[in-house]
């Protein structure tokens, strides 16, 4: 059996935005027991990540370290079409991850008791909508 869900998520700019909810009904609606589960953003300026999600500190501190990692305005990027954190928005989606793979079991993805599923927004300071696939197998 497999379940596709197509999601779509709006940023409010940088940042992470937790789509847990959406991934764990996706799972639910394949009524299946084990399996995996498959989520992947259509993007190249946005990744995905799974990390805690029950303090919000963790969240502006992974933003900052990757921000002082991948400035925004670097000179040494040519590729400036869409303004000075277009370059670094490509260069954090490519040190993330634009797929995960979530085992599934007992008819939830088994994710860790703090653990959640999130998009992160690495372009621009304005809103964003962003597709991401969610395909369930079992």
């Amino acid at each position: 059996m497999i379940h596709h869900r197509r999601v779509e998520l709006d940023t409010r700019g940088k940042g992470l935005v937790e789509l847990t909810r959406e991934v764990q009904a996706a799972v639910r609606d394949a009524a299946i027991d084990e399996g995996l589960c498959t989520v992947f953003v259509h993007h190249t300026s946005a990744s995905l990540i799974i990390n805690e999600n029950a303090d919000p500190d963790v969240q502006r501190d992974l933003e900052a370290f990757l921000s002082r990692l991948v400035p925004d305005g670097d000179p040494l990027y040519v590729h400036t079409a869409e303004g000075p954190d277009d370059m670094p928005a490509h260069v954090k989606a490519a040190l993330t991850a634009t797929s995960l793979s979530i085992p599934v079991v007992g008819g939830r993805a088994d994710l860790g008791t703090w653990q959640g599923v999130y998009l992160w927004e690495h372009h621009r300071r304005a809103p964003h909508r962003r597709r991401v696939t969610i395909t369930v197998v079992g």
